[in-house]
């Protein structure tokens, strides 16, 4: 998948298999399959070239980790603890990614005076404590990703 989103274009099996045979020895097949199981999975969506198939993303790399967060939050039965918790694992410069992302929405969306949207909010991912020990993604957390952590 990684291959794939970098490219942001629609690639076929031997171009990802020659950019992964830079890196590692890999089959023809086993790059095949991947991409023919991301395409089952609704992950990627193919046309066919001739004999062979382009394999083009179903969605960007930010919308796959958007709902990867969403899900792992909706899974919470303390939404609230989760999202600070999850703001004690940020660094310095997710927090300041955190705040422009806020106000993007914000002037997105028309101002609403209420309790739970109040200016003075915002600066509570700035404060949230700093983490004991540096959580890692999940192994498998993208699709087509190794045990190495790469993806395809």
């Amino acid at each position: 998948m990684t291959r794939v989103w970098e490219w942001n274009r629609p690639v076929t099996v031997r171009e990802v298999l020659e950019d992964l045979q830079k890196e590692r020895s890999i089959a023809y097949t086993t790059v095949m399959t991947v991409l023919d199981n991301l395409h089952q999975k609704g992950w990627v969506r193919r046309e066919a070239e001739g004999r062979a198939y382009r394999y083009e993303a179903v969605s960007t790399r930010a919308a796959y980790a958007a709902a990867l967060m969403n899900e792992a939050w909706s899974a919470s039965d303390n939404p609230a603890a989760a999202l600070v918790a999850f703001f004690g694992m940020m660094s310095p410069e997710q927090r300041h990614a955190l705040r422009d992302a806020v106000r993007m929405v914000q002037v997105d969306e028309p101002a609403e005076e209420t309790e739970e949207s109040t200016p003075a909010e915002e600066p509570a991912a700035e404060a949230a404590p700093e983490p004991a020990a540096e959580a890692g993604p999940a192994e498998g957390d993208e699709p087509g990703a190794s045990a190495t952590g790469k993806g395809r």
